[in-house]
């Protein structure tokens, strides 16, 4: 499968797109002030006990108080909460475990107020962003994912990921770990650690233990609330739980994240160094990699697939619920049984990719077309369970009841991705009515008439890909050779699909809007 991870940065923030033989199948979108994100630590307050709940409220920083229930407390959470009162005293060294004197665990039915007080300072990990309403959901079972393996403090566990099925691989790594782990740290070893070498895993460990050295040298002398540990930015993220053999390019339109980019693949895969490369042209990066398009075609509540086959994607307050439809795909040559199981197992592709596009979480009731066959029924439940191997996000697949109707169980860690991909008319403001889109043009030529009179400045004009075209239309005749004979320079005309239908702009060569 060809991969390719094309990164948009713009000044509100980072916009990542995962394409898949073309396809659009991951978006993410990480704020430039985003503060709170998965795998973050903080040193935080304890604001309240709930006993009803058996859980607390700390204060993280965010604007409402992180939940953290008691079954996150963690075995160790004693140990955890004498390591960092240490560690914020100076009396935990460098950070190693292995002469740290472990208290007693809890047991897994307690009760949080017999653990935790009201004002008591805590080490935490963010489990689950801010959604909504909520604030963060916290974790102290603390965890530092790696390339290969996860670091987990306070353990002494080996677990090995259950999707390696081979068993001697599985007693290989399980050897390895038991050789170069450190004590009173955990591991989980990961798939894609199946076949590598001691020496990578050993360096990937390493990796992993300098990082909880800094987290316990962050903690020194501080006082609630402060982050003293932040997980890797999204693309890193993402490069790291994905990054291998069939990714062919890394697209990037920012030098600096160029760097930071090619500087992490340099310390976890030298050898793919070569496959990041930067986007200079003036073309948004999206538009040229026809990602824009996906992504209005794709985040409507009514998405279509090739063969004419369509699912309605609705939210409710419960759960979301996709209903697919059969369009205008009707065969005469084969049977309604034939013509069902074909839309469905399209749909099912569909709907696996748009769980992850969005990033859905909860339960997702698919209403497919009805199927009489349990054989059929059994096939897609089958295709469905393919495609959704792809998401790693933890989900559970039913299946088929007589209704046809499939549940599925997606987790989310981080708000659901909504796009409003409607637009409002600029010229008429819900009125219907517009003025002649011929002015629009003459509009366009007396704004850059000025430009180029008082302000003689080199520029380029991106517009809306149909107002682009009528400026560039003709051989000899379009408004561009117009102006070259009129300012003695050439104009170039860049169309853009984000703008609307009469939207235009007017860029120097610094990249910078003009302003009139």
């Amino acid at each position: 499968m060809n991969r390719e991870l094309i990164v948009n940065a713009t000044p509100k923030g980072i916009d990542i797109a995962l394409l898949e033989e073309k396809e659009l199948v991951e978006l993410h979108r990480e704020a430039g002030d985003k503060q709170f994100s998965t795998g973050d630590m903080y040193l935080g307050k304890i604001s309240r006990i709930v006993p009803g709940l058996n859980a607390a409220f700390v204060d993280v920083g965010y604007e409402k108080d992180a939940f953290l229930h008691y079954t996150d407390l963690s075995p160790a959470i004693k140990s955890v909460v004498k390591y960092s009162l240490g560690a914020v005293a100076g009396n935990m060294g460098d950070g190693t475990l292995a002469n740290f004197k472990f208290e007693n665990e809890i047991v897994k039915s307690g009760k949080i107020d017999d653990v935790l007080k009201r004002g008591q300072h805590i080490l935490v990990q963010i489990l689950k962003e801010p959604i909504s309403t909520k604030g963060p959901r916290l974790t102290c079972e603390l965890t530092i994912p790696g390339r290969f393996i996860v670091l987990v403090p306070f353990s002494n566990t080996i677990g090995i990921s259950k999707k390696l099925s081979n068993p001697e691989e599985r007693k290989r790594l399980q050897r390895l770990m038991e050789s170069i782990k450190p004590k009173n740290f955990g591991v989980v070893v990961r798939t894609v650690a199946e076949g590598k070498s001691v020496a990578e895993l050993h360096e990937d460990m390493n990796n992993l233990i300098e990082k909880w050295k800094l987290m316990t040298k962050n903690l020194a002398g501080v006082s609630p609330v402060v982050k003293v540990h932040s997980e890797a930015t999204k693309t890193t993220g993402i490069l790291r739980d994905l990054l291998n053999d069939s990714f062919s390019q890394i697209v990037v339109n920012d030098p600096n994240l160029e760097t930071e980019i090619k500087e992490y693949i340099q310390r976890v895969a030298p050898e793919k160094t070569e496959i990041v490369k930067f986007y200079s042209s003036k073309i948004p990066i999206f538009d040229h990699y026809h990602i824009t398009r996906q992504i209005k075609s794709l985040f409507g509540k009514t998405v279509t697939m090739p063969g004419g086959a369509y699912v309605i994607i609705e939210k409710t307050e419960a759960c979301h619920v996709v209903d697919v439809n059969s369009g205008h795909r009707v065969s005469s040559k084969t049977d309604q049984e034939q013509n069902a199981l074909r839309t469905n197992l399209e749909s099912a592709k569909e709907v696996a990719r748009q769980m992850r596009l969005r990033d859905l979480g909860g339960i997702i009731v698919v209403d497919f077309i009805d199927l009489k066959d349990a054989n059929n029924r059994m096939y897609v439940y089958n295709t469905m369970k393919e495609h959704m191997a792809k998401d790693r996000a933890r989900h559970t697949i039913l299946h088929l009841s007589k209704f046809n109707l499939m549940q599925i169980t997606r987790e989310r860690t981080s708000p659901e991705l909504a796009i409003n991909i409607t637009e409002e008319c600029p010229a008429c403001h819900g009125t219907g009515k517009i003025g002649a889109s011929v002015l629009v043009a003459e509009e366009l030529a007396e704004k850059l008439d000025y430009i180029m009179t008082d302000k003689k400045q080199k520029i380029s004009v991106f517009a809306h890909p149909y107002i682009a075209a009528y400026l560039r239309s003709g051989l000899f005749s379009s408004m561009q050779w117009k102006w070259f004979f009129k300012y003695k320079q050439w104009i170039p005309v860049y169309a853009s699909e984000d703008y609307h239908l009469v939207e235009y702009h007017f860029i120097d060569v610094a990249g910078e809007e003009v302003l009139l």
